[in-house]
């Protein structure tokens, strides 16, 4: 069953509201499900965080995952997990600290709005439910996410490092964020925040080598730091210029298998499936 905001839902579809009370007409349907996957919210990246837009993140993010928490907890019969997004960005620009799910979140706008999108679900906790926050690296994939905001630049050969390149990109492959978010569903022992990056995180300036290469492009143009910060404010500094070396350590230790361990075939594997 999937839950959607239009009006008109389709087969095996519940149109649902977060910010009505109650937030589904009727939840008959959900009763006795296996798990739930939450993985809404607004795009971080590519755009200022006015003041509005940052209402917006919020919104989309913990309002609609404290609605969901209330939902599945008020079920007679609630499923048993709850998977919800989260994102790397907890942890801030902590340069080349080795970061894993015991270190401590970091500061600024982003680290807020993820502890804040965390502690959102507490609700489906507090009903017995175990509840699982992925914490997403970059997702490289064809569509809509990070690579199809690169991809027509490097293209053209204008691509380049972003600031110095020596901050730190702990990424991950769409097919390896979808098998690790299905794998933190069907393990009972895993709870609590779960790293879904790759075990192999590149610097900048390396991606975009990498990226260039796959793409038989100069990678000639770097922005500058100042530059991204004059079009983007805030964001350049907690999304495009921030160094985080993120460990997918529970991943590792639970058994996970990544079938796209390094960059290059990452970003073979999204290019494969974008022609597809």
């Amino acid at each position: 069953m999937q839950l959607v905001r239009r009006a008109e839902a389709g087969k095996d579809e519940l149109h649902w509201d977060p910010a009505m009370q109650p937030v589904v007409g009727d939840a008959e349907p959900l009763e006795g499900a296996v798990g739930a996957i939450h993985l809404s919210g607004a795009s971080v990246a590519g755009r200022r965080w006015t003041a509005a837009y940052k209402r917006e993140l919020f919104a989309s993010r913990v309002d609609s995952t404290r609605a969901l928490a209330g939902l599945l907890a008020s079920l007679r019969q609630p499923p048993k997990t709850m998977v919800v997004a989260s994102a790397i960005g907890i942890y801030g620009d902590r340069g080349d600290e080795v970061l894993d799910e015991s270190s401590a979140p970091g500061t600024g706008f982003l680290a807020d709005l993820c502890r804040a999108w965390e502690e959102a679900a507490r609700t489906a906790e507090e009903a017995g439910i175990r509840v699982v926050h992925v914490r997403l690296g970059v997702v490289l994939g064809p569509g809509q996410g990070a690579l199809s905001k690169m991809l027509p630049i490097f293209r053209l050969g204008l691509g380049g490092r972003l600031g110095s390149g020596r901050q730190w990109m702990s990424w991950v492959s769409v097919d390896d964020a979808i098998g690790a978010i299905l794998f933190a569903l069907e393990t009972p022992e895993m709870s609590g925040p779960v790293n879904v990056v790759a075990p192999n995180a590149v610097r900048n300036a390396g991606f975009t080598r990498a990226l260039a290469t796959r793409l038989h492009r100069p990678a000639l143009f770097p922005a500058p730091a100042f530059a991204l910060r004059l079009a983007f404010g805030q964001m350049a500094d907690e999304a495009l210029l921030a160094s985080a070396l993120v460990a997918p350590a529970k991943l590792l230790g639970a058994g996970f298998r990544f079938v796209h361990p390094t960059v290059e075939r990452a970003l073979e594997a999204a290019e494969g499936r974008g022609r597809e």
